[in-house]
């Protein structure tokens, strides 16, 4: 998969400033959980990055709001496979694939006419609706 092709940002590049921690995975796992720490977090730091230019940042920070700390710090943790080798690739795929997200630009929705069918269908509900209410009004022979 390739990475930042907007940009022209080799994924090396990137992974040269991210910074690496292991810790001990939550969950069930017998007698390895409690020994191995296999579960990575790695932590981005988008404001002070000196690959990203000023524009690129403001727009991961704006785009990645909620998941980017006030200190400008990205952070992705991964720990669905016991080998710590495995859960730090896979964290490097996830991190490159949400700053590749983020920087994709949005495509602009084309506003389209209802088919003649839809409209004709909606109408028809429409009036089963309205029968289906009046017939539920009272009458004045009800009252009697």
């Amino acid at each position: 998969m390739e990475y930042l092709v907007l940009n022209n940002i080799s994924p090396d590049e990137i992974i040269k400033e991210l910074n690496f921690m292991a810790v001990r995975s939550s969950g069930s796992g017998g007698q390895n959980v409690n020994k191995v720490s296999s579960k990575v977090i790695i932590s981005f730091d988008v404001k002070s990055s000196l690959v990203l230019k000023e524009q690129i940042k403001e727009i991961l920070i704006g785009k990645l709001k909620n998941r980017i700390s006030q200190k400008g710090i990205l952070r992705v943790s991964v720990s669905k496979d016991r080998s710590q080798y495995n859960n730090k690739m896979a964290a490097i795929e996830k991190l490159l694939l949400l700053l590749n997200n983020a920087l994709k630009p949005e495509e602009k929705r084309i506003a389209t006419k209802p088919t003649k069918a839809s409209e004709l269908k909606r109408i028809l509900n429409k009036k089963a609706h309205s029968v289906k209410k009046s017939d539920r009004k009272r009458t004045i022979s009800d009252d009697e």
